[in-house]
């Protein structure tokens, strides 16, 4: 960086040494906190369970990768691709992490707590969603919702690749969107491990009359989800929060995306029943969550603009005139 001087009546260029800066957004601590105390709870009071090794293994390096992209950024400020590998580092840990949690969930809760779930569902609601709606979806809609269940693995994506494309300096949406998809997966995984459960396709296999049906691509689509490495993942629902949670950035960030993901969303949602992967409670619960997480990452998204204000408000301009 070069600032101007006057010295002797002559115009020279004072060279600075210029510091790359590591700077951590909101969503790289969150990763990193809920990466760590998994790792940690793999090496330390599950580590008796099957695979804790690996899962620590694993957890440890998606906690360390984000200081370690953070510090490449930095270092090389011109490489886009390391900025962009380190502001999306949320996708792979949201989406490999998932795998890794039976270590944590087996020494938590070892027993599935399906039957309270049904119980539940069954005082507050007075029968079960799931087998009701076998009933009554025809063939042809399962392929439709099955194919809007989908989406949950697009979408989040696309809202995200959306926001960045408009630039992540130029708005808070990109970093505010991330931060709360970030909490919601992290209180999410951990309501997995308080609360596992299998859902209706497993647990009521019985009380169905026959497998889901569809026209075409239902029984193609549906038995691809019974191979996971992981299944106790049903409460409470994470494609409903995850579908909320995008839908409401982009209404605020991104009204026209909004309004083409709004029937694909809410039939993602009500597929989830049909479908028969959760609980009615799985659904009701998700909603609180979403307005805790998208809440707090809007605080903390406000506390860090006002910060950045007045740092700013503090700052020397770089244009100053330095006199001898």
């Amino acid at each position: 960086m070069n600032i101007w001087s006057f010295s002797q009546g002559r115009v020279r260029p004072v060279v600075l040494a210029e510091q790359a800066l590591v700077r951590f957004r909101h969503v790289d601590v969150v990763l990193m906190a809920a990466c760590s105390v998994a790792a940690l709870v793999c090496v330390g009071p599950a580590r008796w369970a099957h695979n804790s090794t690996r899962s620590a293994v694993l957890f440890g390096l998606m906690a360390l990768g984000v200081p370690l992209l953070r510090i490449l950024e930095a270092r090389f400020p011109r490489q886009q691709l390391i900025a962009i590998a380190a502001d999306f580092w949320l996708l792979p840990v949201s989406a490999l992490s998932h795998g890794w949690l039976g270590p944590i969930v087996d020494w938590m809760n070892p027993l599935v707590k399906d039957a309270q779930l049904i119980a539940v569902d069954e005082q507050l609601f007075g029968f079960q969603a799931a087998v009701s709606l076998s009933h009554v979806v025809p063939p042809w809609a399962n392929d439709v919702l099955m194919l809007c269940y989908y989406g949950h693995f697009i979408w989040p994506l696309l809202l995200g690749v959306f926001l960045y494309a408009r630039g992540r300096g130029a708005t808070p949406g990109f970093d505010e969107y991330l931060l709360g998809l970030g909490l919601l997966l992290s209180f999410n995984y951990a309501a997995y491990s308080l609360v596992p459960a299998v859902g209706p396709r497993y647990f009521l296999i019985g009380a169905f009359d026959a497998p889901l049906r569809g026209w075409l691509l239902t029984p193609l689509l549906e038995s691809m989800m019974r191979t996971p490495v992981y299944t106790r993942d049903c409460f409470p629902s994470g494609h409903t929060g995850v579908a909320l949670v995008v839908l409401i950035y982009a209404f605020r960030f991104a009204r026209r995306f909004f309004w083409v993901m709004l029937f694909p969303g809410l039939g993602l949602i009500f597929a989830t029943l049909a479908g028969r992967f959760h609980y009615t409670i799985d659904l009701v619960f998700a909603v609180p969550l979403v307005l805790v997480v998208t809440g707090l990452a809007l605080a903390l998204s406000r506390a860090a603009r006002q910060r950045a204000v007045e740092q700013g408000a503090r700052s020397v301009p770089v244009d100053a005139i330095v006199r001898p």
